[in-house]
């Protein structure tokens, strides 16, 4: 399990150094499609590391975070960029721009990769994980929060106006909240062995 971290981290950031070498050249060239393809890549590569569907999506919010750091990593080395995680940043433009500080992204890639770590961990010791109906509720809310904290200021996303100040207060009851969801559905899956952990005992 360590050696497939190590070979999807390399991937992850080989990646990464890809995407910052296209962004520094292209710019907003073929920005959407770019976007996509990056998704599809990762998804790929999670299907083809995990053998169901909560494992596989542990891959591919692992390989996601790992990808997303080092994206500013690159850019910080290629670019000198950002000069600080507080400077702004269009992360995404589906389906209308994305905009905020480069730690929020970098934030919740943490979180993406710290739980990742634990749900593989925890499969691999026989156990299941299995989100509770609370823990989506906890985890849509989550979600919804932090999107409206990217893209609640229209004026800048759409206009192109100086933005305002960022909602960093939505982020981290956002941040909060998915650690909340995760360790909900963790809790219960350290206490429920999969079938075939309890049949070889």
């Amino acid at each position: 399990m360590s050696n497939k971290f190590i070979w999807l981290s390399l991937f992850a950031i080989a990646m990464a150094f890809v995407e910052s070498a296209v962004v520094v050249y292209l710019r907003a060239i073929y920005y959407p499609c770019r976007e996509v393809a990056t998704i599809v890549m990762l998804m790929t590569v999670a299907h083809i590391s995990g053998r169901k569907f909560w494992e596989r999506f542990a891959y591919l919010i692992f390989i996601f975070g790992v990808w997303d750091i080092f994206y500013y990593v690159w850019l910080k080395v290629l670019l000198n960029w950002p000069v600080t995680m507080f400077d702004w940043d269009i992360l995404f433009l589906i389906p209308l721009p994305w905009i905020g500080p480069v730690i929020a992204p970098v934030s919740i890639s943490i979180i993406m990769i710290i739980c990742s770590v634990m749900i593989i961990r925890s499969i691999d010791r026989g156990y299941e994980f299995k989100p509770t109906p609370l823990a989506f509720v906890i985890a849509i809310a989550a979600t919804f929060i932090i999107l409206y904290s990217f893209m609640y200021d229209t004026g800048a996303t759409l206009r192109q106006q100086m933005p305002k100040p960022y909602g960093y207060g939505l982020l981290i009851a956002g941040d909060v909240l998915y650690i909340v969801a995760f360790l909900i559905s963790y809790r219960r899956g350290t206490l429920q062995r999969a079938p075939t952990a309890n049949k070889a005992q």
